[in-house]
């Protein structure tokens, strides 16, 4: 099947599939209605099925990449590191330059030898010039010893300090960013791209220095030995750099390829397994494999041929050295039958053409390193270079003591130039009031939450908080005066009582176990082996309600003046919600609160209602008027509960 079917075939499923979850959402929320009880969500998984989705604009390989310019960011990134660096280069020169000292004394050695067949040999000469070879070698060996534990080191931080500008940059890029990327594709920029990088580098640079060293030094002695054998073996060593540098031109591309189809599969594989419970029900097994069976072969197909060509790197350079030395002694043997030179000059030849020719062969193995780091610091930079969040240093305005009036002023937003969620919303919300927003899936109601939270800005209009608009204040200062609760739970693995204070200093034990205890939890925890100390890991069975009870007492703990509850309820039974409700009650007094609710009973108390619609708030008011004026939100109510009674 070709790539071009397989794909269209893929944007069938999806589109089957989508038909089918709104079906069974739709037949879902009528047995909901019915029933009195609050629907399941469905949803497709926000990405792209298999990983590429909407983030391969930042994956490496897609456009036409610059190895030199690559290398040139490798190196600025890595001028913090270059005193060690320069250092661990010096012991790599001094390394190479001692064992070029070895053909000079071998050469010395013959000679003596040979002067001495007719007379006597002068030992304590010979003795003399091994102990001092030896000396010679002893140092380069402690030198390449020092160099690699210094490269070690310094391409170890540098991959360090890469994941620290990658986790910090994380922090930086907007909300939307993550809208069209991958998970699994940024966790590989983390993960292999990094470690290819500092791996390649701590191979590369010692390599390079030792084999330039030994080259030109070696090509210096050949040079002051004799010059025709000299140009023997250049000319032979031309025809390795020819076939090496056709060699790299072609599989430059594919190093490339293979980073960013290993940047796809991974994103494939977190997609589908987050996934699985979708992917299983709707019988989606055939496809996910189907396709990442085409992912692997396309990483198969790049991986072999970009090994297979640097491979072909080393066989070239080892015929070329072959052929360098035979035709070096083969030219040396003609000059020595006519006397030219000696025969100690043959056996300093023989040395020091392996040290010029088997250094190219390494230069050639550092360069197909240096390749795979090459591609792999595009897709770094790529996502080091996105664009941040606009910058907030000139943001000097806080609120420290609010009182919760908010107000919005003719917002417009939307989460792309062609399609506007919000439509001129205005609002005006008093402290303390607790504000429903309801309306149907698509309204803008979650939107409204992101927007009070400065997870995205808006497009036009205000939000004001004590009549401070939200843009003047900076987004940490913003997120610390809401507490939220969302649908979608989230716990890290540390211990209970961790999930409960999480990022709050001076929380107390006390504090801890009455907040659980105000949303039900308290004796379930004092269940578990180790209670509120107890390790929350696979191993820990823990149902997806009282996952978003502990956010509950969470929010409880966090205790901020502004409250944010979006479907706080919505994995919990009906006899919880009774008591979670009362927990939520006395949450929201005090305090400005904004409730999102598709289970209409759940906000018959608020002060406000705002009833949302296409964006647009079509009505405002209590319950009870809002039920009398017989509107959109009366509809809404009476759907959910005239038939089920």
């Amino acid at each position: 099947m070709s790539k071009e079917k397989r794909k269209k075939e893929k944007k069938d499923w999806r589109a089957e599939m989508a038909k089918k979850i709104e079906e069974e959402k739709k037949r879902e929320e009528e047995e909901a209605r019915l029933s009195g009880r609050r629907p399941r969500p469905m949803k497709m998984p926000e990405r792209g099925f298999g990983g590429g989705g909407g983030g391969r604009g930042m994956q490496g390989g897609d456009r036409a990449k610059n190895f030199s310019v690559s290398i040139k960011k490798l190196i600025k990134h890595a001028r913090r590191y270059a005193p060690a660096l320069i250092v661990g280069m010096i012991f790599a020169f001094i390394g190479a330059a001692a064992t070029l000292f070895g053909p000079g004394v071998s050469r010395d050695v013959t000679n003596t030898i040979l002067a001495g067949i007719d007379y006597t040999i002068d030992v304590d000469r010979i003795v003399r010039l091994c102990v001092t070879v030896l000396c010679i070698f002893g140092v380069g060996a402690l030198a390449s010893y020092a160099q690699g534990m210094i490269m070690v080191t310094a391409t170890q931080r540098f991959g360090q300090g890469l994941r620290t500008e990658i986790s910090q940059k994380i922090n930086r890029l907007p909300l939307k960013f993550f809208d069209s990327a991958t998970f699994g594709d940024i966790l590989s920029r983390v993960t292999n791209d990094v470690d290819t990088i500092a791996m390649s580098m701590n191979q590369s640079i010692g390599m390079i220095v030792t084999s330039a060293t030994s080259i030109l030094g070696a090509l210096l002695l050949m040079f002051l030995t004799n010059v025709l054998m000299t140009v023997t073996a250049i000319v032979a060593t031309i025809m390795g750099f020819f076939f090496m540098s056709i060699i790299m031109k072609n599989s430059q591309k594919h190093f490339r390829r293979n980073q960013r189809h290993l940047g796809e599969l991974n994103g494939h594989i977190e997609e589908i397994y987050s996934g699985h419970n979708v992917v299983k029900a709707y019988n989606g097994e055939r496809m996910a494999t189907e396709f990442f069976d085409e992912i692997n072969a396309d990483l198969y197909d790049a991986n072999w041929k970009s090994q297979f060509l640097s491979g072909l790197m080393m066989p070239v350079m080892s015929f070329v050295s072959n052929f360098g030395f035979v035709a070096v002694c083969v030219v040396g043997a003609v000059l020595a039958f006519n006397g030219t030179i000696t025969f100690g000059v043959i056996v300093a030849f023989m040395f020091l053409v392996r040290l010029f020719t088997q250094p190219l062969g390494q230069v050639a193995q550092a360069m197909t390193s240096m390749q795979s780091a090459a591609a792999a610091a595009e897709r770094v930079f790529d996502f080091l270079e996105a664009e941040d969040m606009p910058d907030e240093s000139g943001v000097t305005e806080t609120l420290t003591d609010v009182t919760g009036n908010v107000e919005f002023e003719n917002v417009v937003f939307g989460y792309n130039p062609e399609k506007t969620v919000i439509k001129n919303f205005s609002a005006d919300i008093k402290a303390g009031q607790k504000v429903a927003i309801v309306g149907p899936t698509g309204a803008g109601k979650t939107t409204i939450v992101n927007l009070l939270m400065r997870f995205y800005d808006t497009n036009s209009g205000e939000i004001k908080v004590d009549g401070v608009p939200i843009s003047e204040l900076t987004r940490e200062n913003v997120h610390a005066l809401f507490c939220m609760v969302l649908q979608d739970t989230w716990l890290f693995e540390g211990t209970i009582k961790e999930n409960v204070i999480y990022n709050k200093k001076d929380v107390t034990d006390q504090a801890v176990i009455d907040a659980c205890k105000s949303v039900g939890l308290h004796h379930f925890i004092k269940t578990l082996p180790q209670g509120y100390d107890t390790l929350l890991t696979d191993n820990v069975t823990i149902s997806a309600g009282q996952k978003q009870l502990l956010t509950i007492a969470r929010a409880m703990i966090e205790n901020s003046p502004l409250l944010i509850l979006d479907e706080a309820t919505s994995s919990v039974d009906t006899r919880t919600e009774v008591l979670v409700q009362r927990a939520m009650d006395k949450l929201t007094e005090g305090r400005t609160s904004f409730v999102i609710a598709h289970r209409l009973s759940t906000i018959r108390n608020a002060d406000i209602i705002l009833v949302m619609r296409d964006g647009d708030i079509v009505e405002s008011g209590s319950h009870n008027e809002l039920i009398e004026a017989g509107g959109f939100y009366a509809d809404l109510y009476n759907s959910q509960f005239e038939e089920a009674s």
